[in-house]
This record gives structure tokens, C-alpha cells and sequence, in this order.
């Protein structure tokens, strides 16, 4: 957990000078990562492994291999995510982002995050590079599929609890209704397939037209989406950083705040 700090606590130089930058920004780009989502109370996968995380590991259940060897397994951990998500509420920090954005339409957001805070903020979002917890299709067909994430399980259990992984336990996907064959699985980017290209692209191209790039609690490993803020760089945009931890990204960046998006954003736009 984050320490509990106030805006005192900031580099007043640099966040002065970020603000001049926000400002005069007309087509900011905001792209965001899981310590964001962290913060409100979103698991990530380099958490501590203890409890259900420990019991059951993202890495081994977040691959087209699992799902095809356990679907019931893989299914209903990706409903009690999703659940879980649904549970929790938007931090000041995408709040921010929604306030920011509707003073400035031209504002794009791009998430490597599978929730759906930014929205639940207000935001819209461009780009979900990493797919989403609340989108499914069809294994098979690739067609769309509607499914009640909330109608899952009426056990009466908490969202997110060990109770509602309980209740929800080897239930098995629907079968697809355009194709009448294939299963339905999360709209993920699990691990070894590529991101959507249309996600990449679009997002690829409002850096490449920016005029200030912020990234907000990304650990700058995950590719190809670590390389993305280099994009902005590379157009010459500022970039700046909003990360309590220092990461790969901190040497090359224009700015860095050293705080969290709850308490870094409200500050800037204050």
C-alpha cells in the first residue's frame, strides 16, 4: 500500500512545471497501467501472491493453452475477476482524467488495464491495449457475445470474495450462438498473443500527434506497450511520468512526478 500523502509531499518545481504543460495541452494523451488500478484495491499480477492469488496464478490461467485444457477453470476465474472489479470504484486519479478530458475534448486515453474504471469515471477511452474484463467472443468465430457478468452467480456472496470464486467454480462457457461450436471467452490479450491491431494503431497515432503524453502507474516492462510512450518522444511531445516507484521508463522521460494518480493528478489540474 501507498503511504498516505498530501500535495505537500510533491516536487512543487516539477509540478509547476508539469502544469504549465497542461495547460496549453490540446491533444494530450493519457495512457495508463495497473498501479492506476491499483489503487483502487484492483490486484496486479507482480502483487504478493497470497490468497486466491496464490491458489490460483494469473500466468497459468491467463493463456489460449489453459483455456483449452480447463475452460471451466479459466471461465469462471475471469467471471469472479470481472466481478471483483465491478466491486470496487474509480480513484481520484481517473476522476481526473474524466475532469481533464471534458475541459479538453481533444484528450485521448489509451489503458493497458482490463477494467473499466476510466469509463466508470466519465472518461471515454480510446484503446483498451490489453482487452477488457466486460468484453467476450467467441473462441472459435471470433464473433461478439453478450454475457451478464453481474447474473454469473446469485450466491449473495461479495464480488471478489473467496465465497463468490466458490459459487462460481467450473462454470462452464457459453457456447457461441453466431457459430453454434466454439466457446466463449474473455475479449483478453492473454500471454503470447498479439495486441489488437486496431487498439495499437489508434493508439500509436495520437502519440504520434500530440503535443504532451502522461503515464500514469506503468511498470515499463510489459511490450509492446512499454515502448509506447517513445512514440510521443520520438514526435516531440513532453512526456511525463506519474509513478510512486522509479521504473524503465523514469531516465528517458521529460518529467516524472514520484507519487500515485490519486494524488499526483487532482494536484496537476487543481
Amino acid at each position: 500500500m501507498t503511504p498516505d500523502r498530501s500535495a505537500a509531499d510533491l516536487d512543487l518545481p516539477e509540478l509547476d512545471a508539469v502544469r504549465d504543460l497542461v495547460a496549453r495541452a490540446e491533444r494530450p494523451v493519457v495512457l495508463t497501467g495497473a498501479g492506476m488500478s491499483a489503487e483502487s484495491g484492483v490486484p496486479t499480477f507482480r502483487d504478493a501472491q497470497t490468497g486466491l492469488w496464490e491458489r490460483y496464478s494469473p500466468e497459468q490461467l491467463a493463456t489460449e493453452e489453459a483455456f483449452l485444457a480447463d475452460p471451466g477453470l479459466v471461465w469462471s476465474w475471469y467471471l469472479w475477476r470481472a466481478r471483483m472489479v465491478r466491486g470496487v470504484e474509480p480513484n481520484a486519479g481517473h476522476r481526473a482524467v474524466a475532469a481533464w478530458q471534458a475541459r479538453v475534448p481533444g484528450l485521448v486515453v489509451a489503458t493497458q488495464n482490463v477494467d473499466d474504471l476510466h469509463e466508470r469515471a466519465g472518461a471515454d477511452v480510446l484503446a483498451h491495449l490489453h482487452g477488457s474484463l466486460f468484453r467476450f467472443r467467441c473462441a472459435e468465430c471470433e464473433a461478439p457475445a453478450e454475457v451478464d457478468v453481474a447474473a454469473a452467480h446469485d450466491g449473495g456472496h461479495a464480488p471478489g470474495s473467496e465465497a463468490d470464486l466458490e459459487g462460481l467454480l467450473r462454470t462452464e462457457p457459453p457456447v457461441c450462438t453466431a457459430c453454434a461450436a466454439g466457446r466463449v471467452r474473455p475479449d483478453i490479450v492473454w500471454f503470447g498473443e498479439m495486441l489488437p491491431a486496431d487498439a495499437w494503431d489508434a493508439t500509436y497515432a495520437a502519440l504520434d500527434s500530440c503535443d504532451l503524453c502522461v503515464v500514469v502507474g506503468t511498470s515499463g516492462l510489459v511490450q509492446p506497450a512499454a515502448s509506447l510512450p517513445f512514440v510521443a518522444l520520438g514526435a516531440g511531445a513532453p512526456v511525463v511520468e506519474v509513478n510512486p516507484d522509479v521504473t524503465e521508463l523514469s531516465s528517458a522521460v521529460t518529467h516524472r512526478l514520484a507519487g500515485p494518480a490519486g494524488l499526483v493528478l487532482p494536484a496537476l489540474l487543481a
